[in-house]
């Protein structure tokens, strides 16, 4: 594999996967030219979260848009003087352009020569290949013996809404006399620097004419201590500093000053794969396979999954992000279906996002078996998580328990409310609180806690939440008015013919009586009886009573409140995927 063809690097010597016209059209809208384009169709190992193989991509799949966790490497190569090689990323890289990185950073590719893990030999060929490539180092002066591997971390890293680093990066450390000739296409410029110039550079002392990437930034100040730059050379001591561990840096887009964030949708697809996995490991654990089947029904069936990647978006957006994040967000979204299960059941409700309910796919016995495991369960989950420190384990459960708890008492208003015939606004604000808005609460604050945020920060990010999960419900009602069945996923105006004492209706039922007011009456609580006629007038009623246009004012004044909380924060790439969130519901109907 690495003979003269691919010493020169054409890239008919390497595994590719072909860029469709589409993508090659945005590439060259993005000023890269053929070569870079040649590059982008690299193909890249896609891993998991212990970096097991689980396929492969394109290098710009891998980058694009959410983008895939994939394997790297990040070379830091060192003179005989202990000096390091740092290098300018040229303006011509699709991503990062004209940041300063360590001595060589790239990816191995999918083959077997450059898979292999075996003392990371697979890492140190793709490293040889990449020297010679970026900074011209001839293959013939480099061993993979001399390379010596000592870590691994995971990290985010966000450019712009297009382009992304998503890795589990292998840090290898050689020392060797080679004779460098940049490649202009991949590099500007490169230096030599002794720890205490590093230093500076990294403190911002020293001008260096560009920013530092993000990666390198992790390296060298979370990962790289002085005890590297003194083994330097040394193979037994390098060899002690192999820890066998992933070290994980979260997302830190926030590194690279001119950053800008990703919206929702992407930055719900960087990590929604990962919580995806993580509920289904959970569910899918029992032995009893019908019990698992019916577990995992409604979250086969899709979904957004706001809540599940809440406390990440949240905890990027304030402090620093970790995979720890992601297993509470798992923890709340598996309560979240439990709820769902649960609330279709006492509903009386047979569809849900356009699947039979599990009670209907699978009988009433097992759907509230299934929902009462799924309850269990995330709290397995939610002990479990990364990052979360013994002493926090039991504040995190009440807070967890204290959340299930609103959720339930607000469902058991929202079963009486159909039966009471005076329903005040106060009441229904208190029922959705906990049905609904109480878990945006808990997400957002879980959130800001395990980023490390302060109180001030914990509190603010708490209302916010309060803030988004009352539009969203008081939206949600909405929708079910104005929306058909097909987007609903369910009868269109089933809410109206339960009885559902929505504000709308609660709005409706204190205004003078009128022939709309009659027609709403008519439907209201008649069930499964009531035609679709007569739900359509109740609904018609409803705007023509101005009780939709009153509950939407509501939701507009919680809007700007959840807003508000938002400009309290310090400006971060991470805060744009949290204003599309507060504006989610509204623009649905907007």
């Amino acid at each position: 594999m690495y003979g003269d063809d691919l010493a020169g690097y054409k890239i008919a010597d390497v595994p590719s996967v072909e860029i469709d016209a589409n993508l090659q059209q945005m590439l060259r809208e993005n000023s890269a030219d053929d070569e870079q384009i040649s590059l982008m169709s690299e193909a890249v190992i896609v891993v998991d979260e212990n970096d097991q193989q689980i396929g492969h991509a394109s290098k710009v799949s891998a980058h694009y848009q959410a983008g895939m966790l994939h394997r790297a490497f990040s070379v830091l190569l060192f003179d005989k003087n202990r000096k390091l090689l740092l290098q300018k990323r040229a303006s011509d890289k699709v991503t990062f352009p004209g940041v300063w990185a360590n001595s060589c950073c790239s990816h191995p590719l999918h083959s077997d020569e450059e898979s292999d893990l075996d003392n990371a030999i697979g890492v140190k060929r793709a490293a040889i290949r990449k020297l010679h490539q970026e900074l011209g180092i001839n293959p013939n002066e480099l061993d993979v013996k001399d390379f010596h591997f000592v870590t691994k971390m995971m990290y985010s890293a966000r450019m712009d809404e297009d382009w992304i680093e998503r890795e589990i990066d292998h840090i290898l450390v050689i020392q060797a006399d080679v004779n460098v000739s940049i490649n202009t296409n991949e590099v500007s410029e490169i230096m030599w620097v002794s720890q205490e110039e590093l230093d500076s550079i990294l403190i911002g002392e020293k001008d260096v004419g560009g920013e530092i990437a993000p990666w390198f930034r992790c390296i060298a100040s979370r990962v790289m201590t002085d005890e590297w730059w003194d083994s330097v050379g040394d193979e037994d001591k390098l060899l002690k500093l192999r820890d066998g561990v992933i070290h994980d840096m979260g997302d830190v887009s926030h590194m690279l000053t001119y950053a800008k964030g990703a919206g929702l949708s992407t930055s719900i697809g960087e990590v929604k794969s990962l919580v995806e996995q993580r509920i289904s490991d959970s569910l899918c654990a029992s032995k009893h396979s019908r019990l698992s089947n019916a577990m995992m029904h409604l979250i086969e069936g899709g979904g957004k999954r706001l809540r599940a990647t809440l406390p990440w978006l949240v905890g990027k957006a304030v402090g620093n992000s970790h995979s720890g994040l992601l297993d509470v967000g798992s923890a709340i979204e598996i309560v979240h279906n439990f709820t769902l299960v649960h609330d279709d059941i006492m509903d009386d409700d047979d569809t849900r996002r356009g699947l039979n309910a599990v009670h209907i796919e699978y009988g009433l016995p097992t759907a509230i078996n299934a929902g009462d495991a799924m309850l269990a369960i995330a709290f397995e989950r939610l002990v479990g998580a990364k990052g979360l420190e013994h002493k926090d384990v039991g504040p995190m459960v009440n807070r967890l328990a204290w959340m299930v708890r609103r959720v339930s008492e607000g469902q058991q208003l929202d079963i009486e409310f159909e039966d009471r015939i005076a329903v005040s606004e106060d009441d229904y604000f208190e029922m959705i609180e906990g049905k609904t808005a109480v878990m945006f609460l808990t997400c957002a604050e879980v959130g800001a806690r395990m980023s490390g945020a302060d109180d001030e920060t914990i509190q603010c990010m708490a209302d916010w939440g309060l803030a988004v999960g009352l539009c969203f419900q008081l939206m949600d009602d909405l929708i079910d008015v104005l929306s058909d069945s097909n987007t609903l996923g369910k009868p269109a105006g089933s809410d109206l013919a339960q009885g559902k004492r929505t504000l709308m209706v609660i709005h409706a039922l204190s205004q003078p009586k009128s022939p709309a007011l009659d027609d709403l009456k008519a439907v209201l609580g008649k069930g499964e009886s009531a035609t679709q006629s007569e739900i359509d007038l109740g609904l018609a009623a409803l705007k023509n009573i101005g009780s939709v246009d009153y509950a939407r004012k509501k939701a507009e004044m919680y809007h700007k409140k959840a807003h508000a909380c938002l400009d309290r924060l310090p400006d971060s790439p991470a805060l744009l995927a949290l204003r599309e969130l507060t504006d989610y519901q509204l623009n649905r109907i907007s």
